[in-house]
């Protein structure tokens, strides 16, 4: 039997303001009631129900404004916001109008009080720490800042505060619903006002917790910043499915530390294995926790925040913890690795998560070429290889027997990148599908790749390596191009043994014209979102370049556009 327990839906007196026609149709449904999401009413179209796992037009009558009209008539006023309710009750009835201003459809959803949703983070919630919470629409984060706001103030005694925007929290009309036990409620007379509320619940009623649902914009993340530094715990939900989704969103980035470009000196350069120029935390974050929830049994739990932000900068898979809750209320959690989307130096797009342990790398050799980086845009599983220049070292134990793959055949590489791009690096290795894991010890390595230049300047270091027997492979280039070469001659990969699923035509030098292009526009994109630039005009591409080009502005929330004549016409990009 679940723990969860519903204190009232009030549903009843959300049926009562419905035309009787649809309220009948409802009662008629074999549908559970509580499964009941909301109710859609259009100007001319069929009544619509929508449930948890489905949708049904409730009979074949077209809604009239008439109808609509009287809807509204039994219902609270609408703010700027465009929603109203029903007071003492949590429902929420939500207008879409016309160019008129006159409400023409209507979303009735159906609001809830559940008792137990917190026991899934309730130790979160004891320790203080500031929580922030993330998920899709219909997750529960509502429903789980409510019963938190609930259990704050009335078994931990605490001073909690609601800073209720859209009287979803609380309920409409003025005495708040006895969903949120003895927490206080302040309401906000527009979502413009939403930070200033914020501000004013801090220095007139002294709470020890402040309660934000929907944190939307840079005012308001600058407020729940200035809250956290007087040392009130915050509980809030913002706009974003994922940690990283709230990472590349430069208005709200804050609420995790923020993110801004370093560039470092060559010795810290080398020494890390990156380019000169990094993304970084610029400051703590405001929450300490962060739960993505899927729903009201399963969530996902950052407790480092910054850790966990650390990690993606770095390229690597956050740690995090998989929470669940059976039928019978028991919580399991276990520690996971939680892939993130890509995006540049925020690591690899997977969108999975596996428990820890065992090795990293070789729990990737298994699939298909990566997805990370330059190669998703690129759709290509590498270059096929027609020429291979330059001297290598041998392998040990490279045997290449006709009718298998070689690279099946050679043991894992250790791969110590020394001043190489881990990032593409990996994108290089996940695409070729060969054995082979990074490492961040020059002791741990079979293998080191550096540039010409590192080679130059780090010469003796370098040659320690290959004294104690571990080649050195030196790229022309900090491309992938560059290191696909090297890892196929590392594994005596022949030509086919892997696609080409670029084509003919899209070899060679047009890739390397492909992965400039794409490093513009990535070094475009971080200084637009960094302040650093309003607009960058990139240079001329051809159509398709410039079709990569504005997927990725768009997968950072950037707008784009093409300007000037098809000979010179080039992409703009700006927020």
């Amino acid at each position: 039997m679940s723990q969860h327990h519903e204190v009232t839906n009030d549903i009843d007196l959300l049926l009562a303001t419905l035309p009787p026609h649809i309220t009948e149709a409802l009662l008629q449904s074999e549908e559970a009631s509580a499964d009941l999401l909301e109710i859609v009413m259009d100007l001319g179209r069929l009544p619509e129900a929508r449930y948890r796992q489905k949708e049904l037009f409730l009979n074949d009558r077209e809604v009239t404004q008439e109808e609509i009209d009287a809807v509204i008539a039994q219902i609270g006023t609408f703010g700027e916001d465009n929603r109203a309710g029903i007071p003492r009750t949590l429902h929420r009835i939500s207008a879409i109008r016309n160019r008129q201003e006159r409400v023409i459809g209507l979303t009735c959803r159906v609001g809830r009080a559940v008792f137990g949703t917190v026991a899934i983070i309730r130790d979160l919630v004891e320790s203080g720490k500031s929580i922030l919470l993330l998920g899709k629409p219909g997750t529960g984060k509502t429903t789980l800042l409510r019963e938190t706001a609930r259990v704050l103030a009335d078994e931990f005694r605490k001073r909690v505060v609601i800073v209720d925007t859209s009287n979803e929290i609380a309920g409409d009309g003025d005495i708040p619903h006895p969903g949120i036990g003895r927490a206080r409620r302040m309401q906000v007379p527009s979502p413009a006002r939403q930070h200033g509320v914020m501000i004013e619940a801090v220095e007139n009623h002294m709470p020890e917790v402040i309660v934000i649902d929907e944190i939307g914009t840079e005012l308001e993340a600058m407020a729940a910043r200035t809250i956290a530094e007087r040392g009130v715990q915050l509980v809030g939900t913002a706009h974003g499915n994922t940690l990283d989704n709230l990472m590349v969103n430069p208005t709200l980035s804050d609420l995790v530390g923020g993110i801004q470009a370093v560039t470092l000196g060559d010795d810290e350069a080398r020494r890390r294995g990156t380019q000169k120029t990094v993304l970084e935390r610029k400051a703590p974050p405001t929450f300490d926790v962060l739960v993505e929830i899927q729903s009201w049994d399963q969530v996902t739990v950052y407790d480092d925040v910054a850790a966990a932000v650390d990690a993606i900068l770095r390229g690597e898979d956050p740690p995090a913890e998989a929470r669940s809750r059976d039928a019978d209320g028991e919580v399991k959690s276990v520690a996971v690795r939680r892939e993130v989307i890509d995006a540049p130096a925020l690591g690899r797009r997977t969108g999975g998560m596996r428990e820890r342990g065992g090795e990293r790398g070789s729990e990737r050799m298994g699939g298909r070429g990566g997805r990370g980086g330059f190669g998703e845009l690129m759709g290509t599983a590498g270059p096929r290889l027609r020429e291979r220049t330059g001297a290598s070292p041998s392998m040990p134990g490279a045997v290449n027997n006709p009718g298998t793959s070689a690279a099946s055949q050679i043991p894992t590489q250790r791969i110590f990148p020394f001043g190489v791009s881990r990032n593409r690096l990996e994108s290089a290795i996940e695409r070729l599908r060969v054995p082979a894991v990074i490492v961040r010890d020059m002791h741990d390595a079979t293998l080191v790749m550096t540039l010409k230049n590192y080679y130059r300047q780090s010469a003796q270091r370098l040659r320690q390596a290959e004294e104690q027997g571990v080649p050195v492979y030196v790229l022309r280039n900090n491309t992938i191009t560059q290191m696909e070469r090297q890892l196929a001659l590392v594994f005596n990969l022949r030509d086919g043994d892997y696609d080409d699923t670029v084509g003919a035509g899209r070899r060679g030098d047009e890739n390397s014209i492909v992965e400039e292009a794409l490093l513009e526009v990535e070094h475009a994109i971080t200084q637009v979102m960094n302040g650093e630039e309003m607009m960058v005009e990139l240079a001329p591409r051809s159509s398709y370049i410039r079709k990569l080009q504005h997927q990725m502005a768009d997968r950072y929330n950037l707008r784009s556009e093409s300007r000037g004549e098809e000979a010179n016409r080039r992409v703009k990009i700006f927020r």
